[in-house]
């Protein structure tokens, strides 16, 4: 898909951390955007304040606002969801994470909008089943917690849908998986351990990761496959301008780094002695605990998506040195 000055998207999520930045990308690239988030979101997060949001919508307002409008769009991307893993209000995740996400995919289709949406890495679990996209394989998959059910419960219903060809002329999903990068303040204890551990040297002079409660495993040894935000930005604009057809993909770089590894950049990034201290992982979330993930990313690069993804010590130096210049 050629991009113009024409070109408008609908991007949910606006206000958060991978929805802000893939709106500043659209700024950099003519792209007009209409910003669907918590109105009280674009308010309180300071640290997007610089990103040009166009015109803004209450997500409580957005499907009625669709129905009344009918905008040109040559793109929906769908960011909008409750993103913390410990959320127990099954009501509310149904609600925002699944109900949601049906509407916009019954409006991209009815209306006939390419339609890009989050799912995520938790769906795998606690991944003795691996980390392939492989279609077939997804109704197997048992997430560990209830916000990853929600995302788990769309994929499955998207691929329905497909079935009962009520689906958008090109849709896909990303299971993002360890998305580290600038925009991420507002997150709090979802923030990244890169985020946490720069805030933690800076003033402490010290950063602490979770123990492993496994014998296996050493301290600081749990692997995570982290990629920089850059690049997921980058695979969301080639998922809509290439564009992919259709399917739900991986969305990593294919290469688990331990938490040691990533917090001894941060502290190289800082240019201070490394001093990391170990604590126990809080009971309430340790059953949960994924002790590994590496995103399997053929599928996305049979679809021509060839670029290298930013190596972890230069994504976390990029990001230190931005979060110096704040």
């Amino acid at each position: 898909m050629s991009q113009s000055k024409a070109s408008t998207y609908l991007v949910t999520g606006a206000a958060g951390f991978i929805g802000s930045s893939f709106v500043d990308s659209c700024n950099q690239r003519n792209i007009r955007v209409i910003s669907v988030d918590s109105k009280k979101h674009f308010l309180e997060r300071t640290e997007h304040q610089t990103v040009r949001h166009d015109q803004i919508l209450d997500r409580d307002q957005l499907m009625g606002w669709l129905q009344s409008q009918r905008p040109q769009l040559q793109g929906i991307v769908h960011l909008g969801a409750i993103t913390d893993t410990r959320e127990t209000n099954e009501e509310l995740l149904q609600r925002l994470n699944l109900h949601y996400s049906q509407a916009l995919w019954d409006y991209a289709s009815a209306e006939k909008i390419p339609f890009v949406y989050a799912s995520s890495a938790a769906t795998y679990g606690d991944g003795i089943l691996g980390y392939d996209d492989d279609e077939n394989e997804i109704a197997k998959l048992s997430p560990l917690n209830l916000y990853g059910e929600s995302k788990h419960k769309f994929d499955l219903w998207a691929l329905k849908q497909e079935k009962n060809h009520n689906q958008p002329p090109h849709w896909c999903g990303f299971k993002f998986f360890n998305v580290y990068g600038f925009g991420e303040r507002h997150k709090g204890f979802m923030s990244s351990v890169v985020f946490q551990s720069f805030n933690q040297i800076q003033e402490l002079n010290k950063a602490t990761l979770f123990k492993s409660h496994r014998p296996d495993i050493p301290d600081g040894f749990q692997k995570r496959d982290f990629i920089f935000i850059d690049d997921v930005i980058e695979v969301l604009h080639f998922a809509i301008e290439k564009p992919i057809l259709r399917g739900i993909y991986n969305l990593g770089t294919g290469q688990a780094r331990t938490f040691l590894k990533l917090t001894q950049s941060v502290f190289q990034a800082l240019g201070k002695p490394e001093n990391i201290f170990y604590i126990d992982t809080p009971l309430k979330i340790r059953d949960q605990y994924q002790y590994f993930t590496e995103a399997k990313m053929d599928r996305l690069r049979k679809q021509g998506y060839l670029q290298a993804f930013t190596p972890l010590e230069e994504g976390v130096l990029r990001y230190v040195r931005r979060l110096k210049n704040e």
